[in-house]
C-alpha cells in the first residue's frame, strides 16, 4: 500500500487529470483504509470545483512581467 504522502501527491495529480489509471487505483485503495486521506481528497475535490466555478485563472507571462515592472517603478 502507498504512504499518505504518496496518496496526497497522487490526489493532487488526479485533480489536474495527470494521474495514471494505476495511480488512481492505488489512491482509491488507500482512501478505503485511511480516513485522513479520504477527507483530504474530498476537500481537495471541493476546492477544485469551487475554483472552476469561480472562473479563476492565472496571469499570462506578459501580464506578470508588466506587473513586476510597475512594482519596481513604484518602489
Amino acid at each position: 500500500m502507498i504512504s499518505c504522502e504518496e496518496a496526497a501527491h497522487i490526489c493532487n495529480r488526479k485533480q489536474y487529470k495527470e494521474a495514471s489509471w494505476r495511480e488512481r487505483l492505488q489512491l482509491f485503495l488507500h482512501i478505503l483504509a485511511c480516513k485522513t486521506c479520504a477527507s483530504f481528497s474530498r476537500k481537495n475535490t471541493r476546492l477544485t470545483r469551487l475554483c472552476d466555478k469561480a472562473g479563476l485563472h492565472s496571469l499570462s507571462a506578459k501580464d506578470k512581467e508588466e506587473m513586476k515592472k510597475k512594482i519596481q517603478k513604484e518602489s
